[in-house]
């Protein structure tokens, strides 16, 4: 692959992160003023614009139901609503960067996943990795030091349900298709969040019918954009790119929200985002070769990065 080829799938992977930035700020302009369940279900069927770009020669809608694994696929599909859900309140109640540090929690997620499930030998560094990234953690909540919310434990199970859809990809994605992997992420935000939004099921407004647009068309963007950068660059050298949606995050905090980093947060979020990076650097090192990056609910939280043996 030629630095050119690989430079434009980096490139194309900036843009991604930053049309995934936009969706996440998009739903939290909304202010919490639709329940959870409905901002993900709308965002979800906006997303659906993005489909056909996503789907390949010889691809067909019903392959969306298709699977050679229907217990890890229906796995998928709850971990990609759980998700969408958990996401969505995270954004409401937190700032953009606090969320989004707790969300970088998914390379940790991962690599112990793939230790308990897939039974995957994971040496010194990555746990290293893991534990650097749970210490970034407690310094930004300093629990016992400050009021923790239901954004704070949203944030947290984002990251979790993120990483189940990897672990999944890894179990079942070299024999399953990718409109299969995708259907059931964006099938199982759409019937969970559906059934899940009708007792407090309110009309969106105007305005909120906006920002659902774009929190969902955002994120079909990001898709899409991140489809090409993976056919242009391996997921080892785009996958950092995704932690530049911090540098958004703080951005939108304090040009529209108007939030603020105080030194501990940024001293947890600088830890959490180095142990994502080390856990990057050590499967780049070892030259794994990483699989395409998955969408995994449509918000954009993560990049489906191989995380296989440590040595």
């Amino acid at each position: 692959m030629s630095n050119e080829q690989t430079l434009k799938g980096v490139l194309l992977a900036f843009a991604a992160f930053a049309a995934f930035s936009w969706s996440d700020a998009s739903v939290k302009l909304i202010e919490g003023a639709l329940s959870a369940y409905e901002m993900a279900f709308f965002g979800a069927v906006f997303g659906l614009v993005g489909l056909p770009f996503l789907m390949k020669r010889g691809d067909h809608l019903v392959e969306m139901l298709r699977t050679t694994n229907r217990p890890l696929w229906l796995l998928r599909a709850f971990a990609a609503a759980i998700g969408t859900i958990s996401s969505v309140t995270a954004f409401t109640y937190l700032s953009m960067a606090e969320a989004f540090a707790l969300i970088f929690l998914l390379p940790s997620f991962v690599t112990i996943m793939s230790v308990v499930f897939l039974k995957e030998q994971v040496g010194i560094r990555r746990w290293s990795a893991v534990v650097i990234g749970f210490i970034g953690v407690l310094v930004v909540l300093r629990p016992g030091f400050r009021e923790l919310s239901v954004g704070h434990l949203a944030a947290v199970f984002a990251g979790l349900s993120g990483g189940i859809s990897i672990v999944v990809y890894h179990a079942i994605g070299h024999r399953e298709k990718g409109i299969s992997l995708y259907g059931a992420g964006v099938l199982g935000s759409l019937l969970v969040c559906g059934l899940l939004m009708i007792p407090g099921f309110a009309w969106p407004s105007a305005i909120q019918w906006l920002m659902l647009a774009g929190y969902g068309l955002f994120a079909a963007l990001a898709t899409i954009l991140m489809m090409y950068a993976t056919a242009h660059a391996p997921a080892a050298v785009i996958g950092p790119t995704q932690y530049s949606q911090m540098l958004w995050a703080v951005l939108f905090g304090y040009l529209v929200f108007g939030d603020s980093v105080d030194l501990p947060m940024l001293l947890g979020i600088l830890l959490i985002i180095g142990s994502g990076l080390l856990t990057l650097a050590r499967e780049r090192a070892r030259g794994v070769a990483n699989p395409p990056s998955v969408a995994t609910d449509g918000q954009g939280n993560a990049l489906a990065v191989d995380e296989t043996d440590d040595a």
